[in-house]
């Protein structure tokens, strides 16, 4: 047996006494609040460590929301609250920012920001996206540039077989066109941009869109200052030049002195050694068309132009116009994708529904392929003109950007109308400087654009031109009031006043100028303030009748059955035809009958048959307005 291991004597643990339990109680407190402080600590470095942004390169698009930027950025919407907060604007995960305010945002996380907008942010996705096995080869796009009265839109017109000239007031070309002309089972798309020094941002609208520039120099004229306008225009847009020199079945034709003109100027021609390809041609005669149409083609061949038809379509708004049967129009140009009937795009301050589509001869079509200017109805507005559209699948983004677009152009305008006690001393300093306000109204938006900036630009010491509205359209009581109250002048560009504006006008005493040539309207405003202003031709109302039937008689020709709705219809007045607001002819009365007997004039209420002379193209609807001139003083200026 082992012996038995005694057992050891407990020792008894010692009570503490009351300040000992006093002392340890502190001690433990100061510990407790010690790791309580370093945990606060901890978890502090720690959110601070988190608010870095996980993305430290985003992209900012027009109209982004709080919690869009807190995705891009890979961090909690929360966060970017609070940083709103600091800076004491109060806002909700789905606020829109302004892009300034969201760079702002995205450095204080450590992220740096590049800026896209919503159609650039759509078409780079959708490039991304894109197969390139589906990229196939897109017709070219040739804009025509050169002086005026080269010959471009004759060029064009004997190109397309098409009467496009004889349509256009003064014989220049007022607005963009844009045509597509097949040659050899492959398209071409032409715009046709005027050529009058006015209009030199349509030029570089035209340039920017365009894939080869045919320049069109007159043999029997030479380089011009539209001529280096169009030659800096396209180097700017860095696309190729085919130079045509037009005219040369004139007698006093010098081709080799273009030439050597152009060579002067950096363009020297193939067959003398360069790299620029020149062809002769006649308009007139129809000559070497073809071999400057090869040419094109040859040079487009080279650029290896592709586009993918099976995406969303983008393009350019060449032209927008308002339209009194139809609504808005806008004349586009697809760059790539297919446009089709029914689809949703986006086009700056326009968010629309494509209804119908129609060519350049005036066919309705279904489908837009890539290169290929059509004419978009179902406009909700006019878009602005050289504006990107960009169509989208995402409608309620898309018009949550036009919306936000729509707030920053009030902003904007509300800032420009704001005076400033700076701005009041200019002006107090400025008051012998007189002011000249205008109210423009055009046919298309491109020309009131030009017509606006044109205008301002002749402003001087002595007087200041202010253009405060520029619209499309008619005439209307609004801009009749408008001007009343500014103290303006309204010019009308191709449109007519309404009747209702033309009898606010005449009690209002605002003076309402039309015009149909630009350079005339501009000759005329100089004139006007240098005080040179010549007794012009006054137009003296005198009545107006609708045609309410178009008669075809043997050996008579048109004749419109109308009916006088106001003043009278005398055989000696001049006569102008309106079509919803807009002069498609103006000329004399070839004759005026009641019944089967001439007569010298009808009366309002009556009905007559009337026969204009060299003008068959009337219908039911339009209005005739009757006229005389007369010589009167103009003053602009008191």
């Amino acid at each position: 047996m082992h012996p038995t291991t005694p057992l050891r004597p407990e020792v008894a643990t010692p009570i503490p006494t009351g300040d000992q339990q006093r002392r340890l109680q502190a001690k433990r407190a100061q510990v407790r609040q010690r790791e309580e402080q370093e945990g606060k600590l901890v978890v502090q470095v720690r959110k601070e460590q988190q608010v870095v942004a996980v993305n430290r390169e985003i992209t900012i698009g027009e109209g982004i929301t709080v919690k869009e930027l807190s995705e891009k950025l890979g961090i909690k919407a929360n966060l970017v609250i609070k940083k709103l907060v600091e800076r004491k604007i109060f806002a909700t995960i789905n606020q829109h920012l302004d892009v300034k305010l969201a760079e702002e945002l995205a450095r204080m996380f450590g992220a740096e920001t590049s800026h896209m907008t919503f159609e650039e942010e759509a078409a780079f996705s959708d490039e991304l996206a894109e197969d390139p096995a589906h990229l196939v080869t897109r017709a070219p796009v040739v804009t025509i540039m050169g002086h005026v009265d080269h010959g471009k839109t004759s060029l064009l017109d004997a190109i397309r077989s098409a009467n496009v000239a004889a349509g256009e007031a003064g014989g220049i070309t007022q607005h963009i066109g844009a045509y597509l002309v097949q040659r050899n089972n492959r398209g071409i798309v032409f715009i046709d941009t005027p050529g009058h020094e006015a209009f030199t941002r349509m030029r570089a609208r035209g340039a920017k869109v365009t894939d080869v520039v045919i320049l069109v120099v007159g043999a029997d004229d030479g380089v011009m200052p539209q001529t280096l306008e169009a030659i800096d225009h396209a180097r700017a847009a860095k696309v190729p030049i085919v130079v045509a020199i037009n005219k040369i079945d004139k007698p006093d034709a010098q081709p080799d002195r273009i030439k050597q003109q152009l060579a002067d100027r950096g363009l020297l021609a193939e067959d003398w050694g360069g790299d620029t390809v020149m062809v002769p041609v006649s308009a007139r005669e129809k000559t070497n068309l073809d071999l400057l149409l090869e040419m094109v083609l040859l040079v487009t061949d080279m650029l290896n132009l592709k586009a993918n038809a099976n995406r969303q379509a983008i393009g350019t708004v060449l032209e927008a116009q308002l339209d009194r049967g139809r609504g808005p129009v806008a004349t586009v140009l697809v760059r790539n994708g297919t446009l089709k009937v029914g689809d949703y795009f986006i086009c700056g301050q326009v968010f629309s529904r494509v209804r119908a589509m129609y060519d350049d001869r005036g066919n309705q079509v279904r489908e837009a392929a890539p290169s290929t200017p059509v004419e978009v109805l179902g406009l909700d507005s006019l878009p602005d003109v050289g504006e990107s559209f960009q169509v989208t699948t995402d409608t309620a983004k898309a018009k949550q950007i036009v919306l936000y677009r729509e707030q920053k152009a009030r902003d904007i305008a509300m800032a420009k109308g704001r005076l400033t006690l700076e701005q009041l001393h200019a002006q107090l300093k400025e008051g012998e400087i007189k002011e000249l306000n205008l109210i423009i109204k055009a046919d298309v938006g491109g020309s009131a654009e030009v017509l606006g900036e044109t205008l301002q630009k002749l402003s001087n010491d002595k007087v200041r031109i202010r253009v405060i509205h520029t619209g499309v359209g008619a005439i209307t009581e609004t801009d009749v009031l408008l001007a009343s109250a500014s103290e303006g002048i309204i010019i009308g560009f191709n449109v007519r006043p309404e009747r209702n504006a033309v009898a606010v006008a005449e009690q209002e005493a605002v003076d309402i100028r039309l015009h149909t040539i630009i350079y005339e309207l501009v000759d005329e405003m100089k004139k006007a303030m240098t005080g040179l202003l010549e007794p012009v031709v006054k137009e003296v109302f005198k009545g107006r009748a609708e045609i309410r039937d178009v008669f075809r008689i043997t050996k008579v020709g048109t004749v419109a059955g109308c009916m006088v709705q106001d003043g009278v219809i005398t055989r000696d007045s001049s006569v102008r035809v309106l079509r919803d607001n807009v002069v498609v002819h103006t000329g004399r009365l070839e004759s005026l009958r009641r019944f089967k007997n001439d007569v010298s004039e009808v009366k309002s209420g009556f009905e007559c048959g009337i026969a204009l002379a060299n003008f068959q193209d009337v219908k039911p609807g339009d209005i005739l307005e009757a006229f005389v001139t007369e010589k009167v003083a103009q003053v602009i200026f008191t």
